[in-house]
């Protein structure tokens, strides 16, 4: 009786169901966060000059997903010891104005190269300055995973933050191009399906983002912290 009662909670069975019941949370209280500005990119067209607006509309995913980030991270494996709600409300606390400190900037750059591209032929400029705004713009993409990976998890300056993640753009080659196969698959799901998919599937997405992301965690752990 005794080696039941301490075994229970922590079975092959049990961990599933803890990792399931995590997802469904932080699903929810992602949601939960994000769902003023989701509602506004719902009522808005597809009208370019609408971007902007967007634009208004993301800034609270970038706390949203970082606390999302911390909750997974931080999850526990023992059934018996759940409480993805209040680690969820503790990620929000400690990383929501670090994230934002980088998605804001980020977002208004990805913003200007969007409306860019919209307006392009009104540009006058050569066609190869598309090819290079779409390149900066998935570079900074690229940058913005594990920059939110870093601000996620560790307690660092914005600008410290922002020269990791560009220094581990091409130092980890590999969870860069993990990164952006999930981004990949996340725009493609969303042209052949719905634009909710990224924010329906954003909790398993962003446990994804943390499997590929483990050589640059590991690193900054080892690296860049006391």
């Amino acid at each position: 009786m005794s080696s039941t009662a301490t075994d229970f909670g922590t079975g092959v069975l049990s961990r599933a169901a803890a990792l399931v019941h995590t997802l469904l949370t932080v699903e929810a209280l992602f949601l939960a966060a994000t769902a003023p500005g989701l509602v506004g990119l719902l009522l808005l067209g597809p009208d370019p000059a609408n971007l902007p607006l967007a634009a208004l509309c993301l800034l609270p995913l970038g706390p949203a997903a970082s606390a999302a980030l911390y909750a997974l991270h931080h999850r526990s494996r023992d059934l018996t010891d759940l409480h993805p709600a209040r680690v969820y409300a503790r990620g929000w606390r400690l990383n929501a104005v670090p994230a934002l400190k980088l998605w804001v900037p980020l977002l208004a750059w990805l913003t200007v190269i969007a409306f860019t591209l919209t307006h392009f032929a009104a540009t006058g400029l050569p066609g190869w300055w598309a090819v290079l705004l779409w390149l900066t713009g998935v570079g900074a993409l690229l940058w913005g995973t594990h920059a939110l990976v870093l601000t996620s998890l560790f307690t660092f300056r914005a600008r410290d933050i922002a020269r990791l993640a560009a220094r581990f753009l091409l130092r980890h080659g590999r969870a860069t191009l993990t990164a952006g196969s999930l981004l990949v698959l996340t725009a493609t799901g969303t042209a052949l399906f719905t634009e909710a998919l990224p924010a329906l599937l954003a909790a398993p997405l962003l446990l994804s983002l943390l499997h590929c992301s483990r050589t640059v965690i590991a690193e900054t752990q080892e690296d860049h912290t006391v």
